[in-house]
């Protein structure tokens, strides 16, 4: 951008920071910040993660220069962050092909089981788990493929997050794209920062749902639609 006033910054993380406040952006653990992002800086970014994270294993009083386990292991983690695990933050949403509803559809249509995989916004630990859809498409709904649910999902879930925001966002962007009479989403998922450290309770799981429009208001087929889900466990 050539009015982001990112000019004398040394780090690149501070370009793209001068640039979101520039727009009145916020910039979340799980928001998206892939338009504010330049050609060849997630790759300055990478370089600038590995070299903090290398202080925070000399912190922890790790000898990477001798430690054949852990000499590469900033640079893995930071590669790792910015293209995988996180990569919902840095790269546009996935190209959904859309199709015109010609046949006018308006049954209840559920996508799932789909894995997802997270990490907690609070210790960054793993969350897995999987979600179901519900949609109540109307004439003039925009149709999607059913792997682009899987995409989608993927996308949001590729973030650090909170279950409960992630499917908002989830239920938020289906609302947007498909424009049907109503979205459903339940996800269920184990999270590690329970599992590997805290309580470390290995048996339980969190599941909870979002409703939005049609499975808001109608009690049925709020219903019919968890029913169904219960069926595919």
């Amino acid at each position: 951008m050539a009015d982001d006033k990112s000019e004398g910054f040394a780090l690149t993380s501070d370009k793209i920071r001068e640039r979101l406040r520039a727009h009145g952006r916020r910039f979340f653990a799980n928001d998206n910040i892939h338009d504010v992002i330049e050609p060849g800086e997630l790759k300055s970014l990478e370089d600038e993660v590995a070299d903090k994270l290398k202080g925070v294993f000399d912190s922890l009083v790790i000898d990477t220069a001798h430690d054949h386990n852990t000499q590469d292991s900033a640079r893995r983690v930071a590669r790792m962050y910015l293209n995988e695990v996180f990569a919902g933050r840095y790269q546009p949403p996935p190209d959904v092909t859309e199709f015109p509803n010609i046949s006018h559809l308006n049954e209840l249509m559920i996508v799932g089981p789909i894995t997802v995989r997270s990490a907690c916004s609070h210790h960054l630990c793993p969350i897995m788990g999987r979600i179901w859809v519900g949609v109540m498409p109307n004439e003039h709904s925009n149709l999607i493929g059913l792997s682009k649910y899987a995409r989608i999902a993927e996308w949001i879930m590729s973030r650090p997050q909170i279950q409960e925001e992630a499917i908002t966002q989830m239920a938020a962007y289906l609302v947007d794209r498909v424009k049907p009479d109503g979205v459903a989403i339940v996800m269920e998922a184990d999270h590690f920062c329970m599992h590997w450290r805290g309580v470390r309770d290995n048996g339980s799981k969190m599941v909870n749902s979002v409703m939005r429009g049609a499975f808001l208001k109608n009690a049925d087929l709020r219903r019919e639609f968890l029913a169904l889900v219960n069926l595919k466990d």
